[in-house]
Parts: structure tokens; sequence; C-alpha cells
């Protein structure tokens, strides 16, 4: 199992979980990338604007290929690299989203810039992350899914 951070807009999250947490893109450039992502890899889902965590998915089948378009970024961005998921944790209330300033000195990937641009951990589109920040984000969801019940 491998862990990825993507990162992505509030706009398509919201597709995403339109799409009943079955199905992720990236980017047309990633597709190097892709190709590493396999069934039983977990997606961590970083989202913008919010600068926050607000589901994990797992990935259920191979990548293929699709233009159709359903996430967006700037004009003209594609995300043609796709592949089936299945979700394991996902907060639906953006309020209630974990903001990764509270996290962000467990986590190790962020270590690797200056304290002051922690946040330049999370630009572009998907990155392999370390294990064990899946897991300090794992737990701080499912503690905020655990606080709305």
């Amino acid at each position: 199992m491998t862990t990825w951070c993507l990162t992505t807009s509030p706009d398509n999250f919201a597709r995403t979980a339109e799409l009943g947490w079955k199905l992720q893109g990236i980017k047309s450039r990633r597709g190097n990338t892709a190709r590493e992502i396999h069934p039983g890899d977990k997606l961590v889902y970083y989202v913008t604007k919010h600068v926050a965590f607000g589901a994990i998915a797992v990935v259920t089948s191979e990548v293929f290929e699709d233009h159709d378009p359903i996430w967006t970024s700037k004009p003209g961005e594609d995300y043609p690299w796709r592949f089936p998921i299945q979700a394991e944790l996902v907060i639906t209330d953006p309020t209630s989203w974990v903001p990764a300033e509270e996290l962000r000195e467990e986590l190790e990937f962020p270590r690797k810039w200056p304290p002051e641009h922690w946040k330049l951990a999370f630009q572009g589109n998907i990155r392999q992350w370390p294990d064990h920040d899946y897991e300090v984000v794992k737990a701080a969801l499912g503690e905020a899914v655990g606080q709305r019940r």
C-alpha cells in the first residue's frame, strides 16, 4: 500500500462526492504518477482554500484514461487519469474538516520545508506521502467524525 496526498479544490472535492466516492481523476501532467497508483493505495484529500483534510479513500482498481469533463481547475486543464475508489473516511460538512495547521507538527512530509513555508508541501495535484502522515490524518478525521455524533 502506498499513501498519496491529493490536493483538490472545494469544487472538485464536491464533484468526487457527487460521484458517490466511486471515482477520482488527476491532472493530465500527472500521467507518470497515475501509473504508480494501484489498488489498495490510500488517498488523503487536502482541500485548498480551507487548508484542511476532508477525506480518505482507497483505490480499488487500476488507472484508466477518460477525457469526459468532471473535475476542473484552470481553463483547458484535464483530469484524464482516473481510478475507481471507495471512501474510507469522509467528512461532508466543510466546517468539520480537519485544519492542516492543527496537524502540521505531527506530519512528516511538510518538514521538508522551512516551518514558515509548510504549506508548500501541498502544492501540486498529487504526491506520495509517508504512511505515518496517513495514520495522523486518519486519526484526526476519525475524531472529527466522532465529535459530530
